[in-house]
């Protein structure tokens, strides 16, 4: 790989930090400070840091990634101490901010990005949010306005958490240092403890599963002014997207495609420590891998997985995915070095329960458990930074199933065949525990404290009008693009959290070339016929369809195309068989393993709060039959006994 030019130095971490309202006094030491801080000790093994005057404490968790010297080290304090920046994340376009804030009059004392950051806030203050290209999470803190701004990047590749009380505002990389400061009582958020077992979302924008632990959503920023007696805070919206179409024709998709995702790849691989990519063999790791490889000589790649023998049970086979295979296969095509990590059913069972105390909330999906499986095992091997494919599905519509259910919603619709608005079909079309089964799910008592799942129902029409106001300009409308969207708001949210949380566990930075602001812009400004379309199937003439209705025509399924411009943009440097490749999920036959911790449902004094009597013994019984309910509710119960037994 090209060297990097000394302006490109960057550091990932964990942040931390609480600032009191004039006047004030924050509510903890710093001692107590630096103790919550080394709660994320995971994110940031290589350093530490903390800053504090009267009323403000910002502390710091580094994981050294580039530039390893000093000069990364944080908080990032101004010479006269009148303003303090803690920093997680990437800067990708460092060097040309860097050259504007130069003309503009700024003198620089280090080569990290984090001094970009820094003075990117100071010269422009909020409006610099959209000026930085990278995954972030901030929090800058002016003295002399008493103003304390926080915001995360704008797909939503870095978690920011926080809690607010008449006194002052705290702010965390992860729920439990806020959850550990002293006058904090963790009490479970009905609301979004039913919200989660419908969408195995451990956040829906500003909600947790913590009643008062809020936490900011995608390209969100809250501004906290701390100049009266007690903060006033404001949650806005800093990045919006661009109105479907404005990125060019069909036939000019693949080249855009293509022109962006390399600069993004290229500019994801800047790093001063080994680093690697996972690898599945589907298209879109095929794809960073194969843009990696051509600028990092000697590229790794791993992938996880769980072999499974051909006498496996029904229910294992059934599920289980073949990325094993797929990954050996591309790696050979590639000529990249590739290892595996297997995960058997005995580490799953092992690491479920582990990672649920561990990061302090239930788990989303279980491919949790493979993400820290390969994350340990690439970093056994020295590499502490990967690149990975999530957000290609969202952004180029990669998901068939989903997208054939939202067309034909669509359609039905436009037909007038239905009323049903379009946050309720992306709620209900997708659920694990359906929230028609709430009632008889829950004790009459949970149903009741949930408010009858009004909070997740009214988030999702309320993010589905958003999504529809900015693809179409009609808040209203029923689009494709619309859900597409609302894919990328919700489902690419729960993804990246996923990554960030289970790699970070690992002490691994987990980068997302696809999930970038640049490739977001190109991919929803492209039509949707350049992404997705759907046509009738053939009938008739004595096909093997109808063969297969023994004789009689019915109606052939439809055909989809998933992914249009980004199978077209590399095509020709991909083997036919990789470049159309469908969707796969889940490689780990957690169907089948789900039962080994069923006895949590039992156990858990908080199950039993929740869950009615007669679900749970349904569930328990048969828990690889009942998977779509078991593990939402098996991992609520784990995160119950975490909290309250």
């Amino acid at each position: 790989m090209t060297p990097l030019g000394k302006s490109d130095r960057h550091t990932m971490c964990g942040i931390f930090g609480v600032i009191a309202s004039n006047g004030r006094t924050p509510s903890i030491t710093v001692e107590q400070a630096t103790r919550l801080r080394d709660l994320l000790t995971h994110r940031g093994p290589d350093g530490a840091g903390v800053w504090s005057r009267e009323n403000a404490i910002l502390a710091h968790r580094r994981l050294a990634v580039i530039d390893p010297t000093p000069a990364g080290a944080q908080p990032f304090v101004a010479d006269d101490q009148s303003c303090a920046l803690v920093y997680n994340g990437e800067l990708y376009n460092d060097a040309s901010l860097r050259r504007a804030l130069v003309a503009g009059g700024h003198r620089f004392r280090t080569a990290c990005d984090t001094e970009t950051v820094f003075n990117a806030l100071r010269e422009w203050g909020q409006k610099a949010l959209p000026k930085l290209r990278g995954m972030f999470a901030i929090a800058f803190y002016d003295a002399k306005t008493k103003t304390l701004l926080l915001a995360r990047d704008a797909m939503g590749v870095k978690p920011l958490y926080f809690t607010v009380d008449d006194r002052e505002v705290a702010f965390a990389s992860e729920p439990e240092p806020l959850l550990r400061m002293p006058g904090f009582t963790a009490r479970p958020n009905m609301a979004m403890v039913s919200a989660y077992l419908t969408t195995i979302r451990t956040t829906l924008g500003n909600e947790t599963l913590f009643q008062d632990l809020l936490c900011l959503a995608p390209g969100q920023a809250a501004v906290c002014d701390l100049s009266g007696d007690s903060p006033v805070v404001r949650v806005v919206d800093w990045w919006q997207g661009v109105r479907s179409g404005s990125s060019g024709t069909d036939a000019e998709a693949p080249a855009k495609t293509r022109e962006v995702i390399e600069d993004s790849v290229l500019a994801h691989l800047r790093s001063d420590v080994p680093m690697c990519c996972l690898l599945s063999g589907g298209l879109d790791s095929t794809i960073t891998t194969l843009i990696a490889s051509g600028a990092h000589e000697r590229l790794r790649t791993y992938c996880a997985g769980a072999r499974i023998e051909r006498s496996a049970s029904e229910a294992e086979a059934m599920f289980t995915g073949d990325d094993l295979d797929h990954a050996r296969e591309a790696a050979a095509f590639l000529g990249v070095d590739h290892s595996e990590a297997i995960v058997t059913r005995d580490l799953f069972r092992e690491r479920w329960p582990d990672m649920v105390r561990r990061m302090g909330v239930p788990l989303s999906t279980p491919n949790e458990v493979a993400i820290l499986a390969v994350a340990e095992r690439l970093r056994a091997d020295g590499c502490v930074v990967t690149v990975s494919g999530e957000g290609a599905d969202e952004l180029f519509a990669g998901y068939d199933a989903p997208m054939r259910a939202a067309a034909e919603f669509v359609a039905l619709k436009a037909a007038g065949g239905t009323t049903s608005a379009g946050g309720r079909f992306e709620y209900e079309a997708n659920a694990w525990a359906p929230p028609s089964m709430k009632p008889l799910l829950l004790t009459p008592d949970a149903w009741q404290a949930c408010d009858h799942d009004r909070f997740a129902a009214e988030f999702y029409e309320r993010e589905f009008s958003r999504c529809a106001l900015e693809a179409t300009g009609d808040a209203s409308a029923s689009s494709l693009d619309a859900h597409l969207r609302f894919h990328r708001r919700v489902n690419l949210a729960g993804l990246l959290q996923r990554l960030d949380s289970a790699t970070m566990l690992a002490s691994v930075e987990g980068r997302t070339p696809f999930a970038d602001s640049f490739v977001a812009r190109v991919a929803e400004g492209l039509p949707m016929s350049a992404k997705f379309s759907m046509t009738p199937g053939v009938t008739g003439g004595g096909g093997a369809h109808e063969r297969a209705h023994g004789g009689v025509a019915v109606d052939a399924p439809p055909v989809l195309r998933t992914k249009i411009a980004l199978r077209e943009a590399f095509r020709d440097r991909l083997p036919a068989r990789i470049a159309d490749r469908p969707k796969a999920s889940f490689p780990l036959p957690f169907q089948a393993w789900v039962e080994d911790q069923a006895g949590a449902l039992r156990r858990s004094e908080f199950s039993k709060a929740v869950f009615s009597e007669s679900v749970v013994e349904v569930v328990a019984s048969d828990p690889t039959r009942n998977w779509r309910l078991a593990w939402p509710m098996i991992n609520i119960a784990m995160w119950g006994e975490r909290w309250w037994g």
